[in-house]
Order: C-alpha cells, then sequence, then structure tokens
C-alpha cells in the first residue's frame, strides 16, 4: 500500500511538470528566410531573394531599364503623418503611409517598464509590415498600395477621441496608373475592437487583397516569470492559433514551417501569446498563411514573433478584429467559442467555474491574493471529507503494518514466479476484509484531489486577471515569482511537516524518499507564479491543520510494537484463518 502511495506523490509531482512541458509550446527556434509567397515590403523596394549559404554570383553586365516611375497620386496627401485615435481601452497610432496601424497600445496594461503594453512590436526593420497593410498578387501594386500616401478623412488635428462613441477612419488613395484603394476602420469606444474593410481596383476591375498582420505579438505581451531554464514552463511565446471544424488548434512558431498554409471554414483565426491575441472574428471561409519571424532585439538577443496574412473569399466588408487581452468575460462578450483561446488544457472545464469563484470573491475584496486565499481555503473545505477518509484509511493500514509484515516474512524467500507466494496476497486480503480496510480507500482521494489541483493550477497560470495584480508587502505581481523566494520557501517548510505527521507504514529507505519529494517540489516551485505558490502554501497549512484534527478526532497512532512478538501465533501457510486475524 505504501508503495502505492509513494507511486502517486513522485507522478502528482510529474504530472505538474509534463502538464506545463507538454500543453505550452517551447520557444520558437530561429525561422529560416522569408519563404516564397511572403509579401512584398511595404516600405522598402523588392530585392531578389538570395540563399543563406552560397554567395552572388556576378553577372555580366548588361544595359538595365531603369525602374519604372509611380503613377502620380490623383487622391492622397503630399506630406506623411501619424493620426491617434484614443478609445476607453485602447491609444491606437496610425499612419497615413499604407493606412496602416503603428502602434496599439493598452491603457489598463503596463510592461515591466511602467509604459502600456504596445502589442505592435517597436522598432521593426522597414521590410516588415504592419497590421493592414495590404497584398494584391501583383507585387508591384502592392509597393504601390503600401507605400502611398493616403488622404484620411474622419479625423480632425491628427487626432480622435472616441472614448464615448464609435469612431471611423477612412484612408483614401488614387494614382493615374487606375489604381485605387479605401479602407475603413470603425472603432469601438469600450473594446479592443476593429471592423475593418477594404476595397482595391486596377484599371476599373476589383482586385481581392490579402490583410497582412505583420509580426506580432509586441515585445512584452508574454512577461510573466523570471529568467531561467524553469521559466519557460510559465511562458507561451507568439504562436499561431485558430478556431476550425469546432477544434481550436495552437501551432507553435517553431512548427510554422510544416505547414505554413490552412484554409477552410474558420470562427476566428490569429496571433496570441501568453496573454494577449490579435485574431480576426468569424472570417467565414479565408486562407490563413503564418510565418515565424525572428528580429533583432537589445544586446545579441532575438525577438522570436509570428506573422500573418488572411485573404478572404470576398473583399473584406465589415471584419471584425480583436486585438488585446485574453479576459475571459471580455472574449465571452464578443464570441462564445472565442474564450476557447486561453488555454486552459484538458480540465478547462474544471478551471473555468474556478476562475467564476475567483472573480466573484476579488469583486468583494479588491485583492486577488486574498481572494485567491479564500478561494483555497473554500476548495480545502469542499475536499475535507475525502482527505479525513484517506488520512483515517492510512491509520489503519499503519495498526495492520505489524501482521502484514508477518504474513510477508513469511513467504520472503519465495519467488515471485512461484504459484505459492499467490496464497501470500490471499491471506494479506483475507486480513484487509477481517479488519475492514479497504487498501485503494488511502490512493483515491488523493487521486481525485488532482484534478482540482491541476485545474486550479492552470487557472492561476494563464489568467490575465493576476497579471500586475498586487497582494501585498513584497509581492505585487501575482503572475511573477516571489522575488526574494520567500513563499516557496515557507510552501517547502509545511510540506516537510506536512510529509513528517502524514500517516505512514513505509519502512525506513522509503521515508527516506518520501521527505524528498517536498524539496523536489521547492526546486519545481522556485520561479512558478507567486499565486499559484501561495495557493499551495495556504493548502498545506490546511492539510497540516486536518491532520492534526483527524489525530485528536481518531485517537493517537498506534506504537510500533503494539502487541508482543510472542502472542504472534503464525498459522501454517494455506490456513483459512492468517495470524492477523487472531485476537492479541
Amino acid at each position: 500500500m505504501e508503495r502505492r502511495v509513494l507511486i502517486a506523490v513522485v507522478l502528482s509531482f510529474l504530472v505538474l511538470y509534463a502538464y506545463q512541458a507538454l500543453f505550452v509550446p517551447p520557444p520558437p527556434a530561429r525561422p529560416q528566410e522569408s519563404q516564397a509567397g511572403q509579401p512584398a515590403a511595404p516600405t522598402a523596394p523588392a530585392s531578389p531573394p538570395s540563399g543563406p549559404t552560397q554567395a552572388p554570383t556576378v553577372p555580366t553586365p548588361e544595359p538595365v531599364a531603369p525602374p519604372p516611375v509611380p503613377a502620380a497620386a490623383v487622391i492622397g496627401e503630399t506630406t506623411e503623418r501619424e493620426i491617434v485615435v484614443e478609445t476607453a481601452t485602447v491609444v491606437a497610432t496610425l499612419s497615413n503611409r499604407g493606412g496602416r496601424i503603428v502602434r496599439w497600445q493598452l491603457k489598463q496594461y503596463r510592461d515591466v517598464t511602467g509604459e502600456p503594453v504596445d502589442l505592435v512590436p517597436s522598432a521593426l526593420p522597414p521590410d516588415q509590415p504592419t497590421p493592414f497593410l495590404l497584398r494584391v498578387s501583383d507585387a508591384g501594386l502592392t509597393a504601390r498600395l503600401n507605400n502611398a500616401l493616403y488622404r484620411v478623412s474622419g479625423e480632425s488635428g491628427g487626432r480622435v477621441d472616441a472614448q464615448k462613441t464609435e469612431a471611423a477612419l477612412v484612408f483614401e488613395f488614387e494614382d493615374a496608373a487606375g489604381l485605387r484603394a479605401r479602407k475603413e476602420l470603425r472603432f469601438d469606444p469600450q473594446i479592443y475592437l476593429v471592423t475593418f474593410s477594404a476595397e482595391v481596383t486596377s484599371g476599373g476591375q476589383p482586385l481581392n487583397a490579402a490583410v497582412l498582420w505583420g509580426p506580432g505579438l509586441g515585445d512584452l505581451g508574454a512577461t510573466s516569470g523570471g529568467g531561467s531554464f524553469f521559466t519557460g514552463n510559465y511562458v507561451q511565446p507568439p504562436q499561431a492559433i485558430y478556431h476550425r471544424d469546432g477544434d481550436v488548434e495552437r501551432i507553435p512558431g517553431a512548427n510554422l514551417g510544416q505547414q505554413p498554409v490552412h484554409e477552410g471554414q474558420f470562427r476566428f483565426a490569429g496571433i496570441d501569446d501568453h496573454y494577449f491575441i490579435a485574431t480576426v472574428v468569424s472570417p467565414g471561409r479565408a486562407r490563413l498563411e503564418f510565418q515565424p519571424i525572428a528580429l533583432p532585439g537589445p544586446g545579441a538577443a532575438q525577438r522570436q514573433f509570428v506573422a500573418q496574412t488572411i485573404t478572404f473569399a470576398e473583399p473584406p466588408q465589415g471584419v471584425r478584429f480583436f486585438f488585446g487581452p485574453k479576459q475571459f468575460d471580455l472574449l465571452r462578450s464578443i464570441d462564445a467559442e472565442l474564450v476557447r483561446a486561453i488555454n486552459f488544457g484538458i480540465f478547462g472545464w474544471l478551471a473555468v467555474p474556478l476562475l467564476g469563484a475567483l472573480q466573484w470573491i476579488y469583486g468583494y475584496g479588491g485583492n486577488w491574493g486574498w481572494a485567491i486565499v479564500l478561494l483555497t481555503i473554500g476548495i480545502n473545505i469542499a475536499i475535507f471529507p475525502l482527505r479525513h477518509k484517506s488520512v483515517v484509511s492510512m491509520r489503519k493500514m499503519q495498526a495492520l503494518q505489524p501482521q502484514m509484515k508477518a504474513i510477508q516474512d513469511r513467504y520472503k524467500d519465495l519467488k515471485a514466479t512461484d504459484p505459492a507466494r499467490q496464497k501470500m496476497n490471499t491471506e494479506i486480503m483475507n486480513l484487509y476484509r477481517e479488519k475492514g480496510v479497504n487498501p485503494a480507500s488511502g490512493c483515491v482521494p488523493m487521486l481525485l484531489q488532482f484534478p482540482v489541483l491541476l485545474a486550479f493550477y492552470s487557472m492561476l497560470s494563464q489568467s490575465i486577471e493576476l497579471r500586475g495584480a498586487d497582494f501585498t508587502l513584497w509581492i505585487n505581481d501575482l503572475s511573477q515569482p516571489d522575488p526574494y523566494f520567500v513563499i516557496p520557501i515557507l510552501m517547502a517548510v509545511t510540506m516537510f511537516w506536512q510529509t513528517k505527521i502524514t500517516p505512514s507504514t513505509a519502512d525506513p529507505a522509503q521515508q527516506r524518499v518520501m521527505m524528498f519529494m517536498p524539496l523536489l517540489f521547492t526546486v519545481f516551485f522556485l520561479w512558478a507564479p507567486s499565486g499559484l505558490v501561495i495557493y499551495w502554501f495556504v493548502s498545506n497549512l490546511w492539510a497540516i491543520g486536518q491532520q492534526y484534527f483527524t489525530n485528536w478526532l481518531i485517537g493517537p497512532a498506534p506504537g510500533a510494537s503494539m502487541r508482543p512478538a510472542a502472542e504472534r501465533r503464525l498459522k501454517k501457510v494455506g490456513a483459512g484463518r492468517t495470524s492477523g486475524a487472531e485476537k492479541g
């Protein structure tokens, strides 16, 4: 029985570690060079591709015709400028060059420098597009569309205040060669939605232009955790995500080269990271193209992004784009299926009501840390009967240990393949039956707690509500590790304490292994989000208190020598009753 408990504890550690390792993709590898079909550069002329390992060949000089001069603009502007649109949740900066978004700052979320989170990566090279540029089949037309200075209407003095009513910006361009484009972006005043429409014609013929999104999702959007090897288990880098045929698919950047193009009927499709998402909502039938992008970062570091291009079945008219946080209630208000962008894992069915309960408690106290403490206490009250039954069963098993040891000693010299060893199992089962002990009743309650633990683990590690949430004293971000490791150390102390007082029937070697488990858990939780460690710490405190209460309720544990050895009359092997059934 004790082996089963040991295996259960070991498995609990492995499951916790493997859960994040399997469900959270690792940081993407450095991507390959751009593939054929990548959109043309919006702000630089196209250049012929070159292999990464081949030296450029020097062709024989030939007369080269000068590049064609772009046709003069009929509708447009002569000076490049920016337009700022401010809603209740976003400060968006757009450029009249190409009619694109260059910054998308979230007013309610801050990065590590204290500035608003910007979901458009900063300092992009000139060959990288930004949201709402267009691409058509002709590279020359694409370059003209994305380099043109559009005429802007719907703004005054370069600024639009849309905090109360919906605002619309219209970008228009036409040149003397007959290329004409019109874009309209309507900004929701309260949430992170942009409704987009685009019309492109060339020589009077309509073109179905693909919408470019460019690298995403920003420099610091996925920040969560410290800078160690273990941090990767708590941070999801940018990846492709889409909902098709009732299923949500997530593709890490490192795997996008295997199948970059996806077609079908989509409920939503875009790019997400740990806490934020840029996605088109209900696009219908469409063609998606994803590409991993590695860009220079501070020093020698590389910034890893994912670029997206989406082509609709018809030119986009009134298509909604969501560009904001993966906040459960907000996503549900936009589309019920959009909440599945939050990666709660296989225990999402339990994580969602736990999140609802946490939000309800927070509504009364206004502190996410204390909400976690109170919810943890509530969960432990709910599983009190299971834990009590487990402790009582373990106590009974502890009382039977001398008799079980005597039975096992009688058969210890037999080989495992000897048919006579089956009689040992029969005698042990008879002993359980006569004493009214169920050997599984100690393990099953422990195993039943695992779904709650994993669901709580997923909920705390994925919920943006905890991002930047202050608790008290030195913990000012529950999504980050404890900077001084105080809570993990206290958790380790309580785990050692709980292991020490838990009833055990193990031999000394097994007990030493059991005492080693808290150390493994401590290392695992040193870089875990502090909100998760608080949950585990409070659970340990509750379990210790419940253990003392149970000990008081059922009496002290049996002594090491419950009966004198001389009183243990061992019957002949194969007898009907076991020696443990004899009355001492």
